[in-house]
């Protein structure tokens, strides 16, 4: 099976530039002007950009969450990932307490094994770490599991104290993993929950309220200086507000490898979305939360200046109607987590590149590039490449779409985004050579997506 891309505009982290494009059994083999190769597919993208496949390393799928389960799995994420012009995501595997890492690994495997559409691999959720499974992080390692999440939030389900997360990282240290950290004040957080409950504040409103910046700001300055003595780099995951974003630029000037993500949530939404009448905002309620809305304009420059490496999407959703609505009495029962895989490349462009604030470049770069270096994936993924998976999205940035649940493809009810007009947009999709989505319609097949055995960090960026 061969394709050739005729006519595009190849547009990478470095480069900018007009080229054809042949692909051969999952490859892509030859790039150069004209070329004259037969192939079974020929696909002309004459004024459309050509990009590496994005890739999301942030996502929940067919996850438990307050007794009940994230709605879109393994099958339905992945398919409206395609849609969007993502074509691998890490999703997270969770050690069970007490159990072994490789009971969680293999948990999660068996959820998207046969189901996922596109390439996928995984974080391991770190929940316990006695000394005698510290080995069992160097086994994740060689298995091409590379990154380790361990929380300084939700006493008492997911959160570990300083000491097992200086001794996560340096076995990271040891075997070249990664440690990403979710940096929310736990311990303080649960006070200032019981407070409000008490107060009878239970509006969905006070799940942001109880969640300050502050509390987010702390323990991402922690996290940084956990692994500074460790001697260790360290990834902050979706950070939210300028408290934690001035810690990591604080960090990355002193020149310690500390690197974070933000999510298109925190760059669209604000306290304003979760505080609108009766239970709507549920629909707003994740963790961390929104914040006001002066602190979207911080996470642009950000991004901008390179202190934010990644754009990912936490996408965890769960049904308005039925599973949000579990909490409607009390914010503490909503289910944390919102729906984004299908519209992070869109609303990255649309706000970074039409509204003048990032270069397609950059835009590659925050999508593509930086997640695949970051969690040892390039230049197999995140490139256009000789050599590279031909992991390619033709790219429209004259199509003009409006987000919307009625249209898009994830498995839910409602969109965070409803109603958003944006231009630029995936017309064609390929995976390893395959076209998976052309012209708003799905191609692919459930099970086709392969698990990625990532590098180690050290030997990745």
């Amino acid at each position: 099976m061969s394709t050739l891309l005729k006519n595009g505009r190849i547009i990478t982290a470095e480069q900018d530039y007009v080229a054809d494009i042949f692909i051969e059994k999952e490859k892509i083999t030859t790039i150069g002007s004209n070329l004259k190769y037969e192939a079974d597919t020929v696909i002309d993208a004459k004024d459309k950009y050509v990009i590496p496949g994005g890739i999301d390393v942030h996502t929940h799928l067919d996850m438990p969450f307050g007794g009940t389960m994230s709605s879109d799995d393994f099958e339905t994420g992945t398919k409206a990932a395609a849609f969007g012009g993502t074509t691998s995501f890490i999703d997270f595997a969770i050690q069970p307490k007490g159990g072994s890492l490789r009971e969680g690994l293999d948990t999660w495997k068996a959820k998207a094994e046969g189901k996922a559409t596109i390439d996928y691999s995984f974080h391991m959720i770190i929940t316990d770490l006695p000394d005698k499974r510290l080995s069992e992080m160097d086994d994740m390692v060689k298995e091409g599991v590379t990154s380790f999440k361990l929380f300084l939030a939700y006493p008492g389900v997911l959160m570990v104290d300083d000491a097992t997360i200086y001794k996560a990282m340096l076995q990271t240290k040891k075997n070249g993993g990664l440690v990403c950290m979710h940096a929310e004040n736990g311990m303080t957080i649960d006070i200032i929950v019981q407070q409000m409950v008490a107060e009878g504040k239970l509006a969905p409103k006070y799940h942001a309220f109880s969640r300050p910046a502050a509390a987010e700001g702390e323990s991402t300055n922690r996290a940084i200086a956990l692994a500074e003595m460790a001697g260790t780099p360290v990834y902050i995951v979706h950070l939210t507000c300028n408290d934690a974003l001035t810690k990591v630029s604080e960090a990355r000037d002193r020149g310690l490898p500390a690197y974070a993500e933000t999510c298109t949530q925190y760059l669209y939404l604000s306290i304003e979305d979760i505080s609108k009448p009766g239970f709507e905002g549920a629909k707003y309620v994740f963790s961390p939360p929104v914040r006001e809305k002066w602190h979207q304009d911080k996470l642009w420059a950000g991004l901008q200046q390179n202190n934010l490496q990644v754009v990912s999407t936490d996408h965890c959703p769960f049904n308005f109607k039925g599973q949000k609505e579990l909490g409607k009495d009390n914010f503490t029962k909503i289910p944390n987590g919102g729906p984004g895989i299908e519209n992070r490349v869109q609303l990255l462009y649309d706000g970074g590149v039409n509204e003048g604030r990032i270069s397609v470049n950059r835009w590659v770069e925050l999508i593509s590039t930086n997640p695949a270096k970051l969690f040892g994936m390039y230049p197999r993924k995140g490139a256009i490449s000789v050599g590279s998976d031909a992991d390619i999205v033709i790219w429209d940035p004259n199509k003009e779409y409006t987000i919307s649940a009625k249209t898009h493809h994830m498995n839910v009810d409602y969109s965070m985004f409803e109603g958003k007009k944006v231009k630029g947009n995936a017309e064609t999709v390929l995976s390893r050579g395959e076209v998976i989505v052309q012209n708003n319609e799905f191609k692919g097949k459930k099970g086709r997506g392969n698990f990625v055995k990532r590098d180690a960090f050290a030997a990745a960026w």
